[in-house]
């Protein structure tokens, strides 16, 4: 790989990586949601700064070219995040769903009561 393109590339990474950590700070995104994010990018950076470890990986999975294998890892890596995020937003729904009915029994019972006391009248 090119030393332009070593040095383009890794300016980017470390610009997104300052990026995540001061959106961390102003607590914007949670810390568990960033981990994968930080892991891609502080991957990524090694093998920008020691192209041999890029082009020995290539070669282990027959990758020809160490630029195709920035690119592949970015997509193995933006494939675990979405499932990740896919996780998380299963979680969020079932807690939202539980929530809705929750919200509606409460409000069941207290019609249901109200029922009660003017028929008691």
């Amino acid at each position: 790989m090119l030393i332009k393109a070593q040095v383009i590339i890794g300016v980017i990474l470390i610009l997104f990586l300052m990026a995540i950590i001061n959106m961390v700070r102003r607590r914007t995104l949670e810390l568990k949601y960033v981990l994968a994010w930080m892991i891609c990018d502080i991957v990524l950076l090694i093998f920008i700064c020691i192209p041999d470890t890029m082009e020995k990986v290539a070669d282990f999975l027959g990758i020809y070219s160490p630029v195709n294998m920035i690119f592949f890892c970015g997509f193995v890596f933006s494939l675990v995040i979405i499932f990740s995020l896919t996780v998380a937003l299963s979680r969020v729904t079932a807690k939202v769903r539980r929530l809705a009915q929750y919200v509606a029994l409460d409000e069941v019972e207290k019609q249901i009561e109200k029922e009660e006391t003017d028929r008691a009248i």
